[in-house]
């Protein structure tokens, strides 16, 4: 599939505006705080039903209104390079007073009819890198796990229903160890919810590891890096082990909300080298772009279609090598750039079917 067209109202500085893009390569170019990223956002949105960046829905409604909505026209391609036809993917985001409480919501629509987040999810597939991915690397396991959910829910409806049911499934075995520490519950009660959470989070493992696995087979130049998946595995015997400082804990102690993963680099010596630990900022930086573009490779090897690739201002972060290897595969699939910088213009126009679309500092009606 690719974005043929996007219109956002409401959304994040755009009162009204629409984008149209090309099959190829569209770069947005302008200074920063001109609404650039909200582009990107737009679009992620769609591919994973939630914003990389919102900390709240609401923050994706421009300021002083209730009601934001965004609404893409994609074409999808039949394997035999037919295409099939153009479907709109719309969300809508509002805010609101509710007896006094400040509520929200997200709904999501394909041709105008309601969908769940579930069903929304997989109909436009991207993968996104920005200078913020570098926390991948460097930050807290919850990023790297919500990295996992980010790509795996874009290919595996299976795997999105494993996740929505396991995360209420834990909310509801955390709050039971509560009542069980309070004395108010007896352990008994733990036997469905941990069949449950088994049941789920063994799926949820099986495929961050199958992705993990395909990951590291994916070379990119003599660049050599790997991920080392840690696994919390979630069993009969794991819970058993840990059942009294669970309850003493009041929550969960096994299981794939506790999985994290490393990024290593090769060493001289043929050792691994932990880049979060010992890698300058230049090779954490490598490594994240290598995973990103071994991403695609996984998308694409499992839905036979290459995703669409958006590059959010990330050419000041990188040097000249880094750059070139993002010049050599930014033509292999549709891709969406961002940036601030006039000098890259010229190598942008020498690629067949280019566009390029200056962003004013003001935002009209269109």
């Amino acid at each position: 599939m690719r974005i043929v067209k996007t219109i956002l109202q409401k959304f994040r500085l755009y009162e009204k505006q629409s984008f149209t893009f090309s099959p190829t390569i569209t770069i947005f170019v302008g200074p920063n705080a001109v609404g650039k990223t909200n582009i990107l956002e737009s679009l992620t949105l769609a591919s994973v039903g939630k914003s990389f960046r919102a900390v709240r829905d609401s923050d994706m409604i421009l300021w002083g209104n209730d009601v934001a909505r965004v609404t893409h026209t994609i074409l999808s391609q039949q394997k035999e390079g037919s295409m099939d036809g153009e479907e709109k993917l719309e969300i809508l985001l509002t805010t609101g007073m509710v007896q006094g409480q400040k509520t929200q919501s997200k709904k999501y629509f394909v041709n105008g009819i309601s969908r769940r987040q579930i069903d929304f999810v997989g109909n436009l597939r991207s993968v996104l890198f920005s200078p913020t991915d570098l926390k991948l690397v460097t930050e807290s396991p919850s990023v790297r796990r919500e990295y996992l959910n980010t790509v795996l829910v874009q290919v595996d409806r299976e795997y999105r229903r494993n996740v929505q049911s396991y995360e209420r499934g834990l909310r509801q075995r955390n709050s039971l160890l509560d009542r069980i520490h309070e004395g108010t519950a007896s352990r008994s009660q733990l036997l469905f919810w941990d069949q449950l959470l088994i049941k789920t989070g063994s799926y949820i493992t099986e495929k961050r590891n199958e992705f993990i696995d395909i990951v590291n087979t994916y070379v990119l130049d003599d660049l050599q890096y790997r991920i080392v998946y840690d696994p919390s595995v979630i069993s009969p015997a794991r819970l058993m082990q840990y059942k009294d400082e669970e309850v003493a804990a009041k929550t969960t102690l096994v299981g794939p909300q506790r999985d994290d993963f490393r990024f290593e680099k090769i060493g001289t010596d043929n050792t691994y080298i932990d880049l979060a630990r010992f890698g300058s900022r230049g090779e954490q930086r490598l490594a994240v772009l290598w995973l990103k573009l071994a991403e695609v490779t996984f998308i694409e090897k499992k839905t036979s279609e290459r995703p669409m690739l958006l590059l959010d201002d990330i050419f000041s972060e990188l040097d000249e090598d880094s750059r070139h290897i993002v010049f050599s595969i930014i033509d292999k699939q549709q891709t969406i750039i961002t940036s601030a910088e006039e000098e890259l213009l010229p190598r942008f126009k020498k690629i067949h079917g280019a566009s390029i679309i200056r962003l004013p500092t003001r935002h009209g009606v269109q």
